[in-house]
């Protein structure tokens, strides 16, 4: 099914700063050009709010580029990262993001979820059918999960154009700019 987008359709955008943060450090070795995927992801359409949930660190350096997400017209949720005895540590921003979906869902056509977090299905399926919305999520399409791809009514893949939607990106060799992992030697065919 082909999904709607108008120049009146009214979108809200919400990211998993850390997913996203994540991925593309693990298979890029590269930061995250939030710019060109707000501008990718709300195409044409009306923009009512998007918000980037992020966790502050211990050391505080974060400063600069929360400053850079207002610049773009990203509103940022700040939460401060959890220390548990033992020294273990959590941030997680899942019950937010979806709460926040939910609330602002009444004054949406669009809610597009910048992430790749199967934990996300539930959110996507309560919004398509309890609140008639159109469900997108973009993120690396390698490192999204396929119960999240199947769920939303559109899937936009980063890792079709990474050198769009990366910072510090250089695409080497024939790897496409991937790091180079341990592939198994192709097997000749004898028959």
């Amino acid at each position: 099914m082909q999904v709607i987008k108008h120049k009146s359709q009214r979108v809200g955008v919400f990211i998993d700063t850390q997913n996203l943060y994540h991925s593309a450090k693990n298979l890029y070795g590269a930061r995250v050009n939030f710019g060109a995927i707000l501008e990718a992801a709300v195409t044409d359409r009306q923009l009512i709010r998007a918000r980037a949930y992020v966790v502050t660190t211990e050391a505080g350096d974060e400063k600069n580029f929360f400053e850079a997400l207002n610049k773009i017209g990203i509103e940022v949720k700040t939460k401060d990262l959890q220390i548990f005895m033992g020294g273990a540590k959590k941030a997680d921003w899942d019950v937010g993001l979806a709460i926040d979906a939910i609330s602002m869902a009444p004054k949406l056509d669009a809610v597009i979820i910048v992430s790749g977090d199967g934990d996300f299905v539930p959110l996507v399926e309560y919004l398509q059918t309890n609140m008639g919305c159109q469900v997108e999520a973009v993120s690396f399409g390698r490192s999204t999960s396929l119960r999240l791809k199947e769920a939303v009514d559109e899937f936009q893949d980063l890792d079709t154009d990474p050198r769009k939607y990366l910072i510090g990106y250089a695409k080497s060799g024939n790897n496409n700019g991937r790091r180079r992992r341990s592939q198994p030697k192709p097997v000749e065919n004898k028959e």
